[in-house]
């Protein structure tokens, strides 16, 4: 695109913005589901009626028609989904027979202590005979598998219809889909996929193949860039990407197919392909994209924020029409998919389109008089985009990714080639491999900068700063953005204010910022946010602290012992020897500030109690048991029950509810504040607590086992705490924490408290009462 293509920019439509804003909270009202809600949101769109029509305002009026319809519609397709017969019989639970067609992408995870190997895919429901019932459907639903009839159902390919007795179950309020089906025993084939259906998958697979060369990362990363294929990413990458921001990279986006339409136009023009024969060129490329990808609502929903990406460029239409375009997108799709409107996903993608819209073309008109233009593109759309998404993104994650922002601007460039390049090999892999093989080659290339920019930004002190997502921590980081909104032109038009930025970020990057209001001042105990496990600080000093329980993570330790201003830990308690409490303890010694580390008698499992031994060589273990009482500065700890775990000494056979149930269960008390520390303790463990006659009341509990299910209530009643807290890691494999413990300890009248939600979680007295400070 010349410059003078880009010279006269068209004003911007808004007249659809307000409809578009209806129709959203219209489907977001209707699919709550609740009487006030939609209570109110008919009242609203009654009072708009009732402005507009004493004022004779027509927009008013459309957007009150707007609301009102989307709303009824809605809520008529929510209701219908709730009373279908097929929703009845997963709300009873009912096993039966069904035949399903396999969908989409499918998603699988190893085994983890207790936890099997699992998979799930989309699937259509054909036929399900269940209690009394045969039911013919076309209903799409989500079929998982685990265990032992796993390794049947994940070798099964897109487009298979198959046979199996299932159990029918409801999926969660505002779930796209109404049915989760499980698996009860390996698949019958009924049918293999059709041809249409193969030869998609044979495209996805040329596209594996001609990246087989590649290094271990790259050879991951291509396919995942092109066609959301994440099934090779190993979990290290996954975790640094995340980490640097980069993960909407391996998502289906709606910026790969804005990429790939670019390149598809480019190449028609300089061919001479003109008018409708390049609209239509253009629509069949996105037909295209979305038949490779698998057309799932995540796809659909990237391929109308694509489009609206190209009309922000200008490669499909004015860059005026964009918002035109945007806001038709956000109609349809709420209407074709009501629950889409309590989509964060959706939202992130709205926001980033939007973001493009507004300011990746007078951004990119900046840089392009010091930058070729087609790097300044590169540049000027993923900062538009990060900057619009941050608000959101710190709301929801809790995060500030500043290194998300350097990183995506170095990777921008990157991203246009690896996608076209990858598509290329797609599109000729089946026919001609060898040659498909040197595209994958320079998208290769270009996949592993992406990869050494990941490792690169994951070494930085403020790669993802913690931060409260609160009113006032949101509104803190909305205010940043809009202030480098406004500045941003005459930033980048700028070689010294840019400059300036650059090394700023740097600085900041290597001396994180601290949250607003973290740590208090007079915290007493802090539950680290240290992923899947346990690690809690007990104040001994003004710069020391005990630990008990090193958490899964060294890295996370330490960020939490650093935000802490801890740096001598003379008392180190570890419950048991799982991973997820014990890894972190490496940290820890390496402190040097370490004199005392107490563990129980328990041999088992040898690798967790081996990897102590190993850390603590030069200080030694102190073993405590039931009676046994530690003491450092005012905090006194006594272990009140620990039970004999039935593994043999010395073995190894991973996590093992006798090896949870073997924890020590330690009651400390500091600064007027008594603590409740069970380790990984279920319910033989808990049974054995209470049938010590020991005292176990407290006034805060960490529940058991990050808060599974397996749980007495009598035990967790005992403890007659006030805070309830609960360390999980995001998102995790466990299901942890679980919804039925949840509730239990709030009918005991506990507040909860959740390290995946909440990040860090301080405790401190407040005269005769406890206040609770959480660092996000």
């Amino acid at each position: 695109m010349s410059g003078s293509e880009s010279a006269a920019p068209t004003r911007a439509d808004l007249r659809l913005v307000p409809a578009a804003i209806a129709a959203w909270v219209g489907m977001w009202v209707a699919t709550s589901a609740e009487a006030a809600w939609l209570s109110l949101g008919l009242v609203t769109a009654a009072g708009l009626g009732a402005v507009a029509r004493s004022r004779r305002s027509w927009v008013l009026g459309a957007v009150a028609l707007v609301l009102l319809g989307c709303m009824l519609i809605g809520w008529a397709r929510w209701w219908w989904r709730d009373h279908d017969p097929l929703t009845r019989l997963a709300q009873q639970q009912a096993v039966g027979t069904a035949e399903l067609t396999v969908l989409g992408t499918a998603r699988s995870g190893e085994r983890q202590g207790v936890r099997p190997a699992w998979w799930m895919s989309a699937a259509r429901l054909e036929l399900v005979d269940a209690r009394g019932e045969r039911l013919r459907s076309a209903t799409i639903v989500r079929v998982s598998a685990s265990g032992d009839v796993m390794a049947r159902w994940s070798a099964l390919a897109p487009g298979t219809r198959v046979r199996a007795t299932v159990r029918l179950s409801p999926a969660d309020p505002g779930d796209s889909i109404a049915v989760l089906v499980r698996a009860r025993e390996p698949p019958s084939v009924v049918a293999e996929p059709n041809a249409f259906d193969g030869a998609i998958e044979r495209v996805r697979a040329g596209l594996r193949a001609s990246a087989a060369h590649l290094d271990p990362e790259p050879r991951a990363l291509v396919p995942a860039l092109v066609v959301g294929d994440t099934a090779g990413m190993p979990a290290d990458l996954t975790d640094r990407f995340r980490i640097t921001g980069l993960t909407h990279l391996t998502a289906v986006s709606g910026a790969n197919l804005t990429l790939l339409l670019a390149f598809l136009g480019t190449l028609a023009r300089w061919c001479g392909v003109r008018g409708w024969w390049l609209r239509g060129l253009l629509g069949v490329g996105v037909v295209g994209f979305v038949l490779l990808c698998h057309a799932e609502p995540s796809v659909v929903r990237a391929a109308a924020m694509g489009l609206v990406g190209l009309a922000a460029l200008g490669a499909g239409g004015r860059g005026g029409r964009a918002v035109r375009a945007l806001c038709v997108a956000v109609v349809v799709i709420v209407f074709v998919e009501p629950t889409m409107a309590r989509s964060a996903g959706f939202a992130l993608s709205v926001l980033a389109s939007g973001g493009i819209v507004a300011w990746s073309r007078p951004w990119t008109d900046a840089l392009a008089q010091r930058l070729p233009r087609p790097l300044a593109e590169g540049l000027a759309t993923p900062l538009a985009a990060q900057l619009a998404t941050q608000p959101l993104v710190t709301l929801l994650s809790g995060q500030v990714s500043l290194v998300g922002l350097a990183a995506n601007l170095v990777a921008g460039p990157l991203v246009g080639p690896a996608t076209v390049l990858g598509f290329l090999a797609a599109t000729i892999a089946v026919p001609l491999l060898p040659l498909a093989s040197v595209f994958a080659t320079g998208a290769g290339w270009c996949a592993q900068g992406l990869c050494w920019i990941a490792r690169l930004g994951e070494l930085f002190p403020a790669a993802a700063v913690v931060w409260p997502a609160t009113p006032i921590g949101v509104t803190l980081v909305l205010a940043g953005c809009v202030g480098l909104v406004l500045v941003m032109p005459r930033l980048l038009r700028s070689r010294w204010l840019a400059a300036a930025a650059t090394l700023l970020l740097v600085f900041v990057l290597l001396r994180p910022p601290t949250p607003p209001g973290w740590p208090p001042p007079d915290w007493v105990v802090v539950f680290c946010d240290v992923g899947q496990g346990d690690a809690t600080l007990v104040r001994i000093g003004p710069r020391a602290a005990a630990l008990i329980d090193a958490g899964p993570d060294p890295a996370k330790l330490r960020e939490c012992l650093d935000g802490l201003g801890v740096e001598a830990v003379p008392l180190v308690i570890l419950t048991h020897f799982h991973a997820d409490h014990v890894t972190g303890i490496t940290e820890v010694v390496g402190r040097g500030r370490t004199g005392t580390v107490a563990v129980s008698a328990a041999t088992t499992p040898a690798s967790g109690r081996a990897l102590v031994e190993r850390a603590t060589a030069g200080i030694g273990l102190t073993t405590v048991g039931p009676g046994s009482g530690l003491r450092s500065g005012e905090l006194s700890v006594q272990v009140l029950a620990v039970r004999a775990t039935s593994g043999l000494p010395g073995s190894d056979e991973g996590e093992s509810a006798s090896e949870n149930d073997g924890s020590l269960v330690l009651r400390a008390t500091v600064g007027g504040v008594r603590l409740l520390l069970p380790g990984d303790v279920e319910e033989d463990g808990q049974r054995n607590a209470l049938a010590s006659g020991a005292d176990l009341t407290a006034d805060v509990l960490l529940v058991p086992h990050h808060g599974s299910s397996r749980q007495l209530p009598e035990f967790l009643a005992a403890s007659r705490a006030s805070v309830a807290v609960f360390s999980a890691g995001v998102d995790n494999d466990y299901g942890h924490p679980s919804i039925k413990t949840q509730r239990v300890v709030q009918q005991l009248g506990m507040r909860v408290a959740r390290t995946d939600e909440q990040g860090s979680i301080a405790i401190s007295r407040n005269g005769g009462s406890l206040l609770v400070t959480t660092q996000r």
